[in-house]
């Protein structure tokens, strides 16, 4: 009937302008998400596969092993059947021999068995005694002669006897003396870990130069005591997985300070978060402070740009966006309506579209007296 064709346009009008508010208003949200869905999670995959190919399974293994903590990687065939080759080589006997014979022949190895036994050579003075000697050669042919590596296996034939003279001091004063010999095989240790850096290429030239003083101020006074504000953060980076490489990132002892510090908040991560945020050390661990440990790991494997979200909005509604944008399963056309929306139509129109879909359903004399 006439008579009732204008109201039913008036509905039909508001159920229109509701709809659109409806769409624009999910396109806003949409937008706002983007802002996060935009963003690309790292694909670990072709580094990991390059790294095996160079025969660096220690690090692959760790690099792989970070991402695979998240269900985008875990879930993935292809990164479990690397990570299964990967796990299949270094448990098979002949690698570990291998790495282990690394370690005692040169000191040197990327896997945590050789480096603890070239570690163990050095406290025993058996590797000390071989890199001077070694040296020595060099010198005897004319070539060039290792002065980092000569100081370090001085200071380190010096911490030896110094180790021995407390020990023995120990059993004289029935174990009285026994914290001092302890601190000298820490010491000791620190120094076998930071001659494996050097070995690597690893060690930074600010730690070689002071290295050097610490050389001749050992020969003076046959004592470490030069060394000890350093062996802790040293020790620190040393127990790092990839610490060795942290510590050649630093440039001076307050940054080793702070970076000693990164790597005790975020532990066996450490080297990956600073491999793929490429922030310094210090800023990390402000973030962690902030938004935690977790939230900080979930961000950098967004980037940079995960990090400046997750700052932006805070660990919770940044968690709770990743979760919801991960979990999705409605994504069909609705969702690519809002997708396009939300790139193509300025906000300004959406907000406006958001508005009118309100205000149409408020009675038309309420507006009056507001007005």
């Amino acid at each position: 009937m006439k008579w009732s064709s204008v109201p039913m346009l008036r509905l039909l009008l508001k159920l229109t302008l509701l709809l659109l508010a409806a769409v624009a208003a999910g396109a806003l949200w949409q937008k706002y998400a983007l802002g996060l869905d935009a963003l690309v999670q790292t694909d670990p995959l072709p580094h990991t596969r390059e790294l095996v190919n160079t025969d660096h399974y220690a690090e692959a293994a760790q690099y792989l092993g970070f991402f695979m903590h998240y269900d985008y990687v875990s879930a993935n065939p292809q990164a479990q059947t690397l990570a299964r080759q990967i796990d299949e080589v270094r448990n098979s006997w002949g690698y570990q021999l291998k790495k282990v014979g690394e370690g005692l022949l040169t000191g040197t190895s990327d896997e945590t068995l050789g480096l603890v036994a070239g570690v163990a050579s050095d406290l025993f003075v058996i590797g000390d005694i071989r890199d001077l000697a070694g040296e020595g050669l060099h010198l005897a042919k004319g070539e060039e002669v290792d002065e980092v590596l000569v100081a370090l296996a001085s200071i380190g034939v010096v911490a030896s006897a110094a180790q021995a003279a407390s020990s023995a001091g120990t059993v004289a004063s029935a174990g009285a003396a026994a914290p001092a010999a302890v601190a000298t095989t820490s010491t000791k240790t620190e120094l076998a870990t930071v001659k494996a850096a050097h070995k690597l290429g690893m060690l930074p030239k600010w730690l070689g130069n002071a290295l050097l003083d610490s050389a001749r101020a050992a020969r003076e006074s046959r004592s470490i005591a030069s060394l000890a504000g350093l062996a802790g953060d040293v020790s620190t980076l040393a127990h790092t997985p990839g610490g060795l490489r942290l510590l050649k990132q630093t440039s001076n002892a307050d940054n080793l300070s702070h970076m000693a510090r990164f790597a005790r908040t975020f532990g066996d991560n450490s080297v990956i978060l600073y491999r793929l945020v490429g922030n310094s050390a210090q800023e990390l661990t402000r973030l962690a402070a902030l938004h935690g440990q977790q939230a900080v790991e979930l961000a950098a494997t967004f980037g940079q740009n995960g990090l400046r979200m997750l700052d932006q909005l805070g660990a919770l509604r940044f968690t709770l966006i990743v979760s919801r944008t991960s979990k999705m399963a409605w994504k069909g056309n609705l969702m690519d309506l809002l997708a396009h929306l939300a790139m193509q139509v300025p906000q300004w129109l959406l907000l406006l579209l958001s508005l009118l879909g309100v205000l149409v359903w408020i009675p038309r004399r309420l507006l009056v007296r507001a007005g």
